[in-house]
């Protein structure tokens, strides 16, 4: 019998993308998803929950599988608001760790970010942060986090400031070696398969960096 894999962020650059690849994946039986608003994706394994992301606690009947991928996160830039931001980057992330401990899924792999660190005085490094040292708490058996650079990939919203940084990494990764190679921009195939390998396998660190993310990938 295949897996049962969940998702949360189904509709952003990395969730679409793992997304589909889960569905093209014969080791998956079904693929729930708890997402804002309808994916448009149709598929006959994919089974969609349109809810408030901010109340995840009420829907912990149908929070059950053997895999739980948490791919939500905002920017400073689209949501300005701090305590709208830390909702969403810490509270989510959380609400879902806390399902898992409720209804023993063994496993809830989370992306988050390089750099993170509850004690920096980045509200994004800390927030993230925060968010890691507060889902460890929940003891779910095996609890990864991914902590990517900047995202090399076309997102449906426009953010200028973001497409600029991008093309300066891609020259910037050539010089980007030695302990300076996990700030290379990074690919979301790359962390996609990243976590369809930890899906199916442990790993020593629970969290891992760029630059390593890129290794597993390969």
């Amino acid at each position: 019998m295949g897996k049962t894999a969940l998702l949360l962020g189904i509709t952003g650059l990395v969730g679409e993308a793992l997304a589909k690849s889960i569905l093209a994946d014969a080791r998956y039986d079904k693929l729930i998803s708890f997402h804002r608003r309808k994916s448009g994706i149709a598929h006959p394994k994919l089974e969609e929950h349109v809810v408030d992301l901010f109340e995840l606690q009420n829907h912990a009947d149908s929070f059950k599988a053997d895999v739980v991928f948490c791919c939500i996160g905002t920017t400073q830039a689209k949501t300005s608001d701090k305590e709208e931001y830390k909702k969403i980057d810490y509270g989510i992330p959380l609400a879902a760790a806390k399902l898992c401990s409720i209804n023993n899924i063994p496993k809830l792999i989370v992306i988050s970010a390089l750099g993170a660190d509850p004690k920096s005085s980045v509200f994004y490094n800390k927030t993230k942060g925060e968010m890691e040292r507060d889902v460890l708490k929940q003891n779910v058996k095996e609890t990864y986090f991914l902590q990517p650079s900047l995202l090399a990939g076309n997102r449906e919203e426009q953010r200028t400031v973001e497409k600029l940084a991008i093309g300066a990494f891609k020259l910037f990764n050539l010089f980007l070696v030695g302990p300076l190679k996990k700030y290379q921009s990074i690919k979301p195939e790359a962390i996609v398969r990243t976590m369809q390998y930890l899906a199916f396998n442990t790993y020593s660190e629970n969290r891992i960096e760029s630059d390593e993310i890129k290794k597993i990938a390969n």
